[in-house]
């Protein structure tokens, strides 16, 4: 078979490479899944516990207002009902406000410093763990979404790439190709796959499907409609005029004409060759 790259392969080989690739990539897809949801738990306890903190300082700025304004209230209500006892009776009022505020600060000062020794003591305790920090300018626990995403590695692709262009490649991009193999022992062209015991080794030398001429290093297209290999020149005389297959008579269109990628050498002719340093000799 040839992908759409002109690649050649063997039929099995590149089925169980697909199927193997497939494989891969469908845990590689758990795996990112897993750690990217990883990432948006993280994302989700780190706003509710925002939340929280911002209701609880709003909580106790609001309990200080009312303390505050609860204790002014009482100083003049007392000063409005008892004219007689006069600065007395407001002094008493303002230093009863003044220390019952004084006591709610220093109730929450002191809740606060239990919480912070129960978590140096409480270490497996979940509000006790340490969190990541998005930066050296961020403060303990927060979090940054942006750079938690950008450490992930990159996602898997959706499909497994071709073993020698890399392109994506699906099992149904694949081209079957019918291949004219040449005979060792009666001379005689075969077709298809090679085979032993069956009137005739074959060499494995691959046959233009029109000429007959061994296919080694020359330019080769392959008709996709029709499976057939056969040398660019021959292709461009006998095929290309009429738009139609010389072995099989199918027609075919420009798109169904595929240049195969020819084989290398030692040779450099074989290939293409280009010069990357001069070393000048002395002649």
């Amino acid at each position: 078979v040839a992908t759409p790259s002109g690649h050649i392969y063997s039929r099995e080989a590149i089925v169980q490479y697909l199927l193997t690739k497939n494989g891969e990539l469908k845990k590689q897809k758990a795996e990112y899944e897993r750690r990217r949801l990883v990432v948006e738990n993280r994302r989700v306890e780190w706003e509710e516990k925002e939340r929280k903190s911002r209701q609880e300082t709003f909580m106790r700025k609001d309990q200080g207002a009312m303390s505050s304004s609860s204790s002014t209230s009482t100083a003049l209500v007392l000063r409005n009902n008892d004219d007689a006892s006069g600065g007395g009776a407001i002094v008493a009022a303002a230093e009863r406000g003044s220390a019952s505020s004084t006591g709610a600060a220093a109730t929450t000062t002191t809740k606060e410093k239990g919480q912070n020794s129960l978590k140096h003591v409480s270490y497996w305790l979940a509000t006790s763990q340490p969190a990541m920090n998005g930066g050296d300018n961020k403060a303990d626990g927060d979090f940054d979404y942006e750079k938690e995403i950008e450490a992930l590695p990159p996602p898997p692709p959706t499909r497994p790439s071709s073993p020698m262009s890399g392109a994506p490649l699906r099992l149904k991009q694949l081209i079957p190709l019918h291949l004219v193999r040449e005979g060792a022992d009666d001379g005689t062209a075969r077709e298809g796959k090679r085979g032993r015991g069956d009137g005739g080794n074959e060499t494995g030398r691959v046959l233009c499907a029109v000429s007959h001429k061994t296919l080694t290093t020359q330019p080769t297209v392959a008709i996709k409609n029709s499976g057939q290999v056969m040398l660019k020149s021959v292709f461009d005389e006998l095929a290309k005029p009429t738009m139609t297959c010389p072995v099989t008579g199918k027609r075919f269109k420009e798109k169904d004409v595929l240049e195969l990628i020819k084989g290398r050498s030692g040779y450099a002719a074989s290939g293409e060759v280009v010069a990357r340093k001069y070393n000048p000799t002395l002649t």
